[in-house]
């Protein structure tokens, strides 16, 4: 699948982003939003599974004002960890939300596209789509174990479309505190679904990796489904 280049909003260069086209056009786009690792096997291959459900997948490269192109693998050694955590703690994240409503805007222009975007991340993209779902106009949004999110959520009031909330009960990332705080903060908002999976940990959803559960990834894969065809089409 090609590569394709998306105009930074600020004016500061071009960056890339993996494309995954569906079988049939027109149709609603998804922007993958990557984990600590980049653009990675894991990415690439979970946005080809979004484009097999009939959606365009975009997942644009969000380490590129550090240092393009990077993949990392998380099953590969400690030094790749040790690597993703200094991408992630030297990225500027408002820079990567705008960087994102770029790609979003790009998204709704695309050849193909229906013109309605949602977004879909894991781990630190988890973070960025609740970012995006208060930030942006995309018309869904959906986490799967973001973190840091309890600090947050003085954003929520600028949730307008839906989000869905995936979080592994035994993340130790996300510990039981913090996810109180986020399951009371985000009690009664109209357009938040927050879903707890007991016993898994995080990147429970990442197949074939270290702490993948086939059981709670099928359940959330599904409701994620379940609301990019409702509001995508």
């Amino acid at each position: 699948m090609p590569e394709i280049e998306i105009a930074a909003a600020d004016g500061s260069g071009r960056f890339g982003a993996y494309l995954a086209m569906p079988k049939t056009t027109p149709a609603g786009a998804v922007v993958m939003i990557q984990e600590i690792f980049g653009v990675n096997d894991a990415m690439r291959q979970l946005s080809d599974w979004v484009a097999e459900m009939g959606f365009i997948a975009i997942s644009p490269d969000l380490f590129w004002r550090q240092e393009p192109g990077v993949t990392l693998d998380p099953d590969a050694g400690q030094a790749q960890w040790d690597r993703a955590f200094a991408l992630m703690n030297g990225m500027d994240q408002d820079k990567a939300v705008e960087d994102l409503k770029a790609t979003v805007a790009h998204a709704r222009t695309l050849p193909g596209s229906n013109g309605r975007v949602a977004t879909m991340g894991f781990c630190l993209g988890g973070r960025l789509a609740y970012m995006m779902a208060a930030r942006s106009d995309a018309d869904a949004n959906v986490s799967y174990y973001g973190v840091g999110l309890e600090g947050l959520l003085g954003e929520a009031g600028g949730i307008k479309a839906p989000l869905i909330l995936h979080i592994a009960e035994k993340d130790k990332f996300v510990p039981p505190e913090a996810q109180a705080k986020i399951l009371a903060g985000l009690s009664g908002h109209s357009q938040v679904a927050v879903h707890v999976y007991p016993g898994v940990d995080h990147a429970f959803a990442r197949m074939g990796g270290h702490s993948w559960d086939a059981r709670a990834a099928t359940i959330a894969n599904g409701r994620s489904a379940e609301l990019l065809a409702k509001v995508l089409g």
